[in-house]
């Protein structure tokens, strides 16, 4: 391809990993992002499937696996945090990956290693996109044969450019994540708590002597137009009596210069690219965490990109193949199993001891290998595309 110029809206992952191999197949590259610096920070994120390969060839493999959280399992807990049973964490993609990392980690992990010459303006973004050319914000004037749009689900970048065609689904369910200090009681293990009103909390182990921790609930309001304080507000008034840590999680929240509320929506489209404008990670699909596997699928997405346009004819036909090879993986993650919202967030007394009873099946020596595969995202039997 005569074409070299790539402009790539979103210093994510995907972002990143777009940067990285477009970069390394000699594309010249410019990151645009909107906030005003780097984003580090973030919750645990796990490199799973064909992802692990991808970053072997960026030779990342051993600097990501040297970042890992500490956590060791996964347990789920009673209201007096005694353990009731332990999902599967063996090998490579159990419950607690190989490779968990925070995300803020895996994407500094990436950025400290581009090829050189990879150029970042921060503090700005896409405004519009002509023939060879894309203009941001701040009047910048940016040519650009290949678009990357790899922001976040609600992109505005996204409608803007694809305005029909983006499907939101509303899985109902409000996450709210945050750092708090870490105490004693705390140890290395992912530690899932349920109780009545379709509530969780979670808590995590990091590598950087703190804590991440989770308040995830289903058949709530949509919370991120609110500011913060009446956000965490409604959250606090919605775990009242929730028993465990809650009373810990939501004083530290009120005070942590770090938490992110999500309202989960998956992001479906019939269609990632448009002329010179190809979508990249949650802008394009949003799987969010109940599906998993948003990370390993960002990575992958970069390296195929780059590999069909190196080896493709012209663009569109580059784009097409790149859609056509990472739908399938991104399909699979996409369909939830039916019923999942219950059971993952019981709301009666009687649902939260059937879902008692049916984990101490499901994680039964009989079962557990079964349960297991739950876990594997990004796996496929194709070979990645050379490149």
């Amino acid at each position: 391809m005569t074409s070299s110029r790539a402009v790539i809206s979103g210093a994510s992952i995907a972002g990143l990993s777009a940067a990285f191999w477009l970069r390394r197949t000699g594309w010249a590259v410019t990151v645009v992002e909107r906030a005003p610096e780097f984003r580090d920070g973030g919750q645990n994120v796990d490199v799973r499937g064909v992802a692990r390969e991808v970053l072997r060839r960026m030779g990342l493999f051993e600097a990501v696996k040297a970042q890992n959280t500490t956590e060791t399992g996964t347990v789920l807990i009673g209201a007096d945090g005694g353990v009731r049973a332990e999902l599967p964490s063996g090998g490579t993609d159990g419950a607690t990956a190989e490779l968990e990392i925070l995300r803020g980690d895996l994407a500094r992990t990436v950025l400290d290693h581009l090829p050189e010459g990879v150029e970042f303006i921060y503090g700005d973004t896409i405004d519009t996109i002509t023939d060879d050319a894309v203009t941001t914000a701040a009047g910048r004037v940016l040519g650009a044969d290949l678009v990357v749009i790899a922001e976040g689900v609600r992109s505005a970048t996204r409608d803007r450019l694809f305005p029909t065609g983006v499907e939101r689904r509303d899985l109902g369910i409000n996450m709210v994540f945050g750092t708090i200090p870490r105490t004693p009681d705390d140890d290395d293990r992912w530690r899932w708590y349920n109780t009545v009103g379709g509530r969780q909390i979670h808590l995590r182990p990091d590598n950087h002597g703190t804590t991440r921790a989770i308040l995830s609930y289903s058949r709530g309001e949509d919370l991120t137009g609110l500011d913060r304080r009446e956000a965490l507000a409604r959250v606090r008034e919605r775990y009242a009596g929730a028993g465990w840590v809650a009373p810990r999680v939501l004083d530290a929240f009120d005070k942590s210069d770090d938490v992110y509320i999500d309202h989960l929506t998956q992001i479906r489209m019939t269609t990632w690219h448009r002329g010179r404008v190809v979508l990249a990670g949650d802008a394009g699909w949003c799987v969010t965490p109940m599906g998993g596997g948003g990370a390993s699928l960002a990575l992958v997405s970069g390296y195929v990109l780059a590999a069909f346009l190196k080896r493709a004819a012209d663009r569109e036909k580059a784009l097409l193949a790149y859609e056509q090879w990472m739908r399938p993986l991104v399909d699979d993650v996409q369909k939830l199993p039916p019923g999942l919202e219950l059971f993952a967030y019981p709301r009666t007394r009687l649902g939260l001891a059937a879902r008692g009873v049916a984990d101490r099946v499901l994680t039964s020596p009989l079962l557990a290998p079964r349960i297991a595969k739950l876990t594997q995202v990004a796996a496929t039997d194709r070979a990645l595309p050379d490149l």
